[in-house]
């Protein structure tokens, strides 16, 4: 009958859970209880055994609550502080030419990455960069390109009538 309760609870758990990770360590427990052995259910979840074995043993010394995820920090970073503050600094205080790239006016990811591994000798992702730069509070947009023969009368039509009507209306 405890037994029965507890897959009751796990399966009240699974059905109110969106994480899936969370999810997983509740299936892992829910098919231990069922009597699957710990291979049985590291090949069902695709882990390894040592890992089905940390969320059975948690749930046996905690109960449920011990299966919750710790915040993890991630892995350190690669810039020290000094280095990211002057990234920042370039970044703000400059234009791509201005250090050497052929790019005139626009910091890319692409532009950060090439800086941070030229100036620092360290290899960023894209999304690492992306990511960097939203810790350090900088965003970026896309550029636009305006058309060199457009009609300065129709953009200005566009940009002061049409454009904000557009905007509401979203």
């Amino acid at each position: 009958m405890e037994n029965q309760t507890a897959l009751n609870k796990l399966k009240e758990a699974m059905k109110q859970e969106k994480e899936r990770r969370m999810y997983e360590r509740y299936q892992a427990i829910y098919l231990y209880l069922k009597g699957k052995s710990v291979k049985e259910i590291a090949e069902t979840l695709d882990r390894s055994d040592e890992t089905v074995n940390n969320y059975i043993h948690r749930y046996q010394t905690g109960g449920l609550s011990a299966l919750q995820m710790k915040y993890s920090s991630g892995a350190p970073t690669r810039l020290t502080k000094d280095q990211q503050n002057k990234l920042m600094q370039t970044i703000v205080d400059s234009v791509p030419h201005e250090v050497g790239f052929t790019a005139r006016h626009n910091w890319t990811l692409e532009i950060i990455a090439a800086f941070i591994e030229r100036e620092f000798d360290r290899h960023y992702s894209l999304r690492g960069v992306s990511k960097m730069m939203h810790r350090l509070g900088l965003s970026y947009t896309k550029p636009t390109y305006t058309l060199a023969a457009a009609d300065p009368a129709k953009q200005h039509e566009f940009s002061e009538n049409t454009f904000p009507h557009l905007k509401k209306d979203s």
